[in-house]
């Protein structure tokens, strides 16, 4: 990121507002570099404004995206839900954590992984009753507890009622997994 030289408070944080609305994601430390004041001047700022940290941030995109998911209750995504374009495309991001990985090796288990994967998979489409049909799956690069997991999905087709969904999972834009699921949509009276 490029500096913007140096803005007059009230100019500084005109911008501030237009940044946050445009890219709600950006931490502390990336606007502070933006705008080439300290960390401190930037949360100062935010709190005259009444913006939010960036937990809260994610939390309020996420609380709005879930709303949309029509196949599974948001709840059970795993991981947050940042971005949804039902039919589309989506987002979500998952934190690991210590009780995810295997005590010996500080790796996540693959179960975790997969389930944000087909979570994010089943949030996407747009149906309101759908079971994984098929899953073709890669664990690309091992993932330790504490990474953050960027999980992207798009529907690359629909044909009749199964919709082929790939989903791609990074790590500071490493990709650790790559997942191909055909879901199956079940239509109103049960399975076939």
């Amino acid at each position: 990121m490029r500096g913007t030289g140096k803005l007059t408070k009230s100019a500084r944080q005109k911008k501030l507002l237009e940044l946050i609305k445009e890219h709600p994601f950006l931490t502390d430390e990336d606007l502070s570099t933006k705008f080439s004041v300290s960390i401190q001047t930037i949360r100062l700022d935010r709190l005259e404004l009444g913006i939010p940290e960036l937990r809260e941030r994610i939390k309020n995109v996420a609380e709005k995206n879930y709303k949309k998911v029509r196949s599974i209750v948001g709840a059970e995504i795993v991981g947050e839900l940042i971005d949804l374009n039902l039919g589309e495309s989506g987002i979500s991001v998952l934190q690991t954590t210590q009780e995810m990985a295997f005590s010996k090796t500080n790796l996540v288990r693959g179960h975790h992984i997969f389930s944000q994967a087909e979570s994010l998979a089943m949030a996407v489409i747009d149906a309101e009753l759908a079971l994984t049909g098929v899953s073709n799956i890669k664990y690309l690069n091992p993932v330790k507890a504490g990474d953050k997991l960027v999980a992207k999905a798009e529907v690359v087709r629909v044909r009749g009622n199964n919709h082929f969904v790939h989903v791609r999972i990074k790590v500071d834009q490493v990709q650790v997994f790559r997942g191909k699921f055909i879901l199956v949509v079940i239509e109103e009276g049960g399975v076939e």
